[in-house]
């Protein structure tokens, strides 16, 4: 997984700019569409553990919700180190594993969110659509620009952290004294949508080098359409979490 990586960032700049090619449009279309599914599992998965009791029970009222909220961080940090030349059905396995996962721990944020009446529900329809916006129009600048956006890598790298230790401060904050900081968890997500709009741009033109780097090799093609569609995945999805803070009724 870390090869994959490391070959996106070494991809000249001007190879960026073929964006007319067929190739790379099928290429990218695989990966949109693979990620357009993974959505569409998540959200099945989430309805299913929020509405049937007995899955509600099991995922969230059992150890099994340890599993579910750090399960997709350990599956990422073991794929770092074990798959670091993966095959197509390793990258499909760490894909659709990390996916059911994410999809049943939403499972606890619909249930909180329907516990709120309609007004909760339509905040969840409001983030997505305003996420699918959003997410949409940065992902097409960053196929269609010219301007390198390589060199943001590292501070983005570098923010995601900053933004990880902000959040368990406040959380560790919330856990001592019963309650978090409202003015710092808004300025957290405000910081977490530029965040992951900038990232998304970066992404999506990373995917461009990684085409022009691994083309002509299927095996390699069909890895990179599959952790391609993972990264804008978990980008979307927080994403979405940002913007359902933000977009929160507050009564």
């Amino acid at each position: 997984m870390n090869d994959f990586q490391s070959q996106a960032r070494s991809i000249p700049t001007g190879r960026a700019d073929m964006a007319v090619d067929a190739g790379l449009r099928s290429f990218m279309l695989g990966v949109y569409n693979k990620m357009a599914l993974g959505l569409a599992l998540s959200a099945a998965l989430a309805y299913a553990a929020a509405t049937v009791p007995a899955l509600s029970q099991f995922f969230f009222g059992t150890p099994m919700v340890y599993v579910v909220m750090f399960g997709p961080v350990a599956l990422l940090f073991i794929s770092m180190f074990t798959m670091r030349n993966p095959s197509p059905t390793g990258a499909n396995l760490l894909y659709w594993s990390i996916v059911s996962l994410i999809g049943i721990g939403l499972g606890a944020t619909l249930m909180y969110y329907a516990g709120r009446g309609p007004s909760g529900l339509m905040d969840i329809v409001k983030a997505f659509l305003v996420t699918s916006a959003t997410f949409g129009a940065l992902s097409l600048w960053g196929y269609t620009t010219k301007k390198d956006l390589s060199g943001w890598g590292t501070f983005l790298i570098m923010g995601v952290w900053g933004l990880v230790i902000a959040s368990l401060v406040n959380f560790g904050f919330a856990a001592f004294t019963g309650a978090g900081i409202e003015n710092f968890s808004f300025i957290i997500s405000i910081i977490g949508v530029l965040l992951f709009s900038a990232i998304t741009a970066w992404e999506t033109q990373q995917l461009k080098y990684m085409y022009y780097q691994v083309g002509g090799d299927q095996r390699a093609m069909s890895v990179a359409t599959t952790l391609g569609a993972l990264n804008l995945y978990i980008t979307f999805i927080n994403l979405f979490r940002f913007f359902l803070t933000l977009l929160s009724s507050r009564d």
